[in-house]
């Protein structure tokens, strides 16, 4: 006799997801294509309406295709930034329940922003360091207004990640630092933060515009372990 885990029943909705995602990877349906309607897709794949809706929303969530109310779905344009969006709910559930999880997604982040800072050195031009420079103004006028600094700080870093010159950088930077900022939120809120994240800040630049990968990741790193030294002091402050 068979041992063993049952086969489990396959729902409709699984064949006629994966029938669709074969004809997106084959390319049978392109970026921008419109999908056949559920009409045609209901003949076509002899399955009723609940199954064929089941299986586009499916395959919307994982961000292959677009759907729009009173229109015929479409396939999505490749993006890096919606591939991240549908990844943060998640990723905040995970870090909301395990702290191992956020201590780790902290120590990417420092590995991520050093190499950042690194590329940026030798990459950048005078332009660059001028809209730096501008981000960092701005979020010296923000200084008192939490929501807008912390917005600032996120573009004062993506806008390192950007002089690396590979798109997908960008997108991670703003995606590490969208999961972190549940938790970022009280550091901008200590007494003294705010102006010396921007001295902080105004030394990376400096690094940066002095063309030294070495300098700009020291001046990265003090940076961040200072924040994170800050975070858990606060922490304990609070507890």
């Amino acid at each position: 006799m068979l041992k063993g885990t049952p086969i489990q029943k396959r729902k409709l909705a699984d064949d006629v997801r994966e029938r669709l995602l074969a004809m997106i990877e084959n390319g049978e349906l392109r970026p921008g294509d419109l999908l056949p309607s559920e009409r045609e897709l209901m003949e076509g794949l002899g399955v009723g309406r609940p199954a064929i809706r089941e299986a586009m929303q499916a395959l919307e969530r994982a961000g292959l295709i677009q759907i729009r109310h009173g229109e015929r779905a479409r396939v999505a344009e490749p993006s890096i930034g919606r591939m991240v969006d549908q990844m943060m709910d998640p990723m905040k559930h995970l870090l909301v329940h395990s702290s191992a999880s956020l201590d780790n997604l902290k120590d990417a982040r420092l590995t991520f922003e050093l190499e950042m800072a690194r590329r940026a050195a030798e990459k950048h031009r005078p332009e660059d360091i001028a809209a730096l420079t501008a981000t960092v103004d701005e979020q010296e006028a923000a200084r008192g207004n939490a929501a807008a600094f912390r917005l600032l700080d996120g573009r004062f870093h993506r806008e390192i990640a950007r002089l690396s010159g590979n798109p997908i950088w960008p997108a991670l930077s703003d995606a590490l630092f969208a999961w972190l900022n549940d938790f970022h939120v009280d550091l901008v809120s200590v007494q003294g933060k705010e102006r010396l994240t921007i001295a902080e800040h105004r030394e990376i630049i400096g690094t940066i515009a002095s063309g030294s990968p070495d300098a700009a990741a020291t001046a990265m790193r003090n940076h961040l372990t200072r924040a994170n030294e800050l975070y858990r002091r606060t922490e304990t402050d609070r507890g």
